[in-house]
């Protein structure tokens, strides 16, 4: 059995959930559709060489790793999901489709923050108002 100090251990749990959680993120909001060299890239983020070098497959530095893919990739889906669940303005439509209700009448998004429909639209059309996305 490897000798492994606990720190070496949260450390390489802690980089794997990192870059889970930026994977995520990052397939979230994509603008084109999925290709397979998008498979090739992720495969390459995950287990390329720059991380075989720091955590070298099979120890127990790589198996921290992984559990901390693991818990970074999920972890992001959860915290949508209990901020769908908590919030009264989405449903669990949004995670198909995503739908959502209109601002009220006394609500209004600054124009500084950009909806989520706007940034998925940015780079078709950067003229967009927050009034003219349904």
């Amino acid at each position: 059995m490897e000798d492994v100090v606990l720190i070496q251990l949260l450390g390489s749990a802690g980089f794997g959930a990192i870059i889970g959680w930026y994977v995520y993120f990052i397939n979230r909001y994509r603008k084109g559709d999925v290709q397979f060299s998008d498979l090739a890239t992720v495969i390459g983020i995950i287990g390329g060489g720059a991380i075989l070098a720091l955590f070298p497959a099979g120890s127990i530095l790589f198996g921290a790793y992984g559990i901390g893919l693991f818990i970074g990739f999920f972890g992001y889906f959860l915290v949508l999901v209990v901020w769908i669940r908590i919030s009264p303005n989405f449903t669990v439509d949004w995670f198909l489709d995503g739908r959502r209700k209109r601002l009220a009448e006394d609500e209004m998004i600054s124009e500084t923050q950009r909806p989520l429909a706007m940034i998925r639209r940015a780079v078709d059309t950067p003229t967009d108002t927050p009034e003219e996305i349904d």
